[in-house]
């Protein structure tokens, strides 16, 4: 723990504990936030002090906090915030949010190279961690005031004429929003409008998934959010006692030992993966379960019926998703919010790959990154040919929509698992020596769907199948003798 710079007022405890410090300290430090976040909900409520006492309030613990888990390192924090604040000061709207986007860019890419190669991830929290969340935080104000200055109402999507800006946010309002304590370390991301409805007290119930500025909106006070919040609570201790107890028995490290790699067979491999990043994926429920759990408790994330609205994570949908599609929606959802509105919603030609390729530099730049996230958009595009063209000739009786459901199940896990294990082996030839054990088995199937299936199997169209006429053999029938990409069939 040489290099860790956060304090060390818990150090004793540590060595006793024989827990890491940094870790220790990041559990402290969500345990005092936990504690705030109700004494802020109920004794500095929005009907009780005024919305600058509220910011302040946000604002210094979450200062503190930075400081307690970084130490001088937290500069950092504030750091970032401020340079894209002058840049929205300085620059015009109509270019300030690639201003920002390439500034936030760019710091948060130098701290990931820092770390990466000065400090070699010699311990586990780090400051690149809420530097992320604050990237997405000051570029969302950016495409805010872009939409809000330079584009007309017929221009933009319903999501962007509701969160548009007309003004650059005060400063206390600004920084307030971007350290405030409940999500200063690991989110959730939200965008800077929700933030103000949060700090006056009001809970927005949209009228339509994608909310306009023009539709009716309602405006309540949002229930008690103990329950919620205890349950997040036992959700957050379950994945903490998972990922301590039992992934030292499936070490990630076993990936690059010569004795998984020739000893073990092909099936071996996949379940080993599968077991591998779905313990993993417990350390990242246990911290967003968690961080949920504070802004709860704060009063955030009332959405009308439950204290869902700013997950980061849906673990049930996740782990049972039918398709990559509801696993990558269901998975760092405030990371997919912020990507879908800055990239995915305004890049018109290739869209995905333009996605991945933010969300892969947002991370970092250990090469598994980028493995995963280029896999990612290739599945992904594949798994959109599937449904598109065969999904519907499954649909046609209860039992083939159930032997569909179960096939993409088991599909949707080993895809995951073997897209993923990148992600957290980071190396690129320890990624490329498993993958070529495993023979680029899911590759060659995804190439092969996105290749084959549309020259074999028609996209029916809109009421084109009746029950019980649907099936893949009466697709191919429909193909016909000749298709340009095999050519033809004597």
């Amino acid at each position: 723990m040489e290099n860790y710079r956060g304090s060390r007022l818990l150090e004793g405890l540590s060595n006793y504990a024989s827990l890491n410090l940094d870790q220790l300290n990041f559990v402290v430090s969500h345990l005092i936030a936990l504690a705030l976040a109700g004494f802020y909900r109920t004794v500095l409520g929005p009907t009780k002090v005024s919305s600058n006492v509220r910011h302040v309030f946000g604002l210094l613990f979450g200062i503190w906090i930075a400081y307690f888990c970084f130490g001088y390192q937290a500069l950092h924090i504030a750091g970032l915030p401020a340079i894209c604040y002058l840049i929205m000061l300085t620059n015009s709207p109509s270019v300030v949010h690639t201003a920002v986007l390439f500034a936030a860019m760019l710091y948060l890419s130098l701290i990931h190279l820092h770390r990466q190669f000065y400090e070699n991830s010699t311990f586990g929290l780090d400051i690149s961690g809420p530097l992320m969340v604050v990237t997405q935080k000051v570029t969302s104000v950016a495409f805010n005031l872009h939409d809000g200055f330079n584009k007309n109402d017929e221009n933009m999507t319903n999501t962007q004429k509701h969160y548009a800006l007309k003004n650059v946010p005060g400063m206390l309002e600004y920084f307030s929003y971007n350290l405030t304590f409940p999500s200063i370390m690991v989110g959730p991301m939200i965008f800077y409008k929700d933030y103000i409805d949060f700090i006056e007290g009001h809970t927005i119930i949209m009228s339509s998934k994608d909310t306009s500025s023009s539709s009716k909106s309602v405006v309540v006070r949002a229930p008690s959010p103990v329950i919620a919040v205890l349950q997040k609570l036992t959700v957050a201790l379950i994945c903490a006692l998972v990922f301590v107890l039992f992934l030292p028995k499936f070490p990630i490290s076993l990936l690059k030992e010569e004795e998984f790699i020739l000893g073990t067979s092909l099936s071996y491999k996949i379940s080993y993966l599968i077991i591998v990043t779905t313990l993993m994926r417990t350390k990242f429920y246990f911290a967003w379960t968690l961080a949920d759990a504070i802004s709860n408790n704060a009063g955030l994330g009332w959405d009308g019926t439950n204290w869902n609205r700013f997950s980061n994570v849906d673990i049930y949908n996740f782990e049972f998703s039918l398709s990559l599609k509801e696993s990558i929606d269901s998975w760092n959802k405030g990371t997919n919010r912020w990507l879908r509105f800055i990239v995915y919603k305004r890049v018109k030609k290739y869209s995905t790959l333009v996605t991945f390729t933010l969300s892969a530099v947002w991370h970092g730049f250990y090469p598994g990154y980028y493995i995963t996230f280029l896999c990612g958009a290739l599945f992904t595009f594949a798994s959109r040919i599937m449904r598109r063209h065969i999904r519907p000739y499954f649909m046609s009786s209860t039992e083939s929509k159930i032997m569909y459901d179960l096939f993409t199940f088991t599909i949707t896990r080993i895809t995951i698992a073997y897209i993923t294990f990148p992600f957290i082996l980071l190396e690129f030839w320890g990624s490329m020596v498993v993958y070529d054990k495993l023979y680029w088995v899911m590759h060659v199937l995804a190439c092969l769907t996105i290749w084959a299936v549309p020259q074999l199997i028609p996209k029916p169209e809109p009421g084109e199948l009746t029950e019980k006429s649907g099936s893949i053999a009466i697709a191919l029938s429909k193909a016909g003798p000749y298709s340009d990409a095999v050519g033809k069939i004597d």
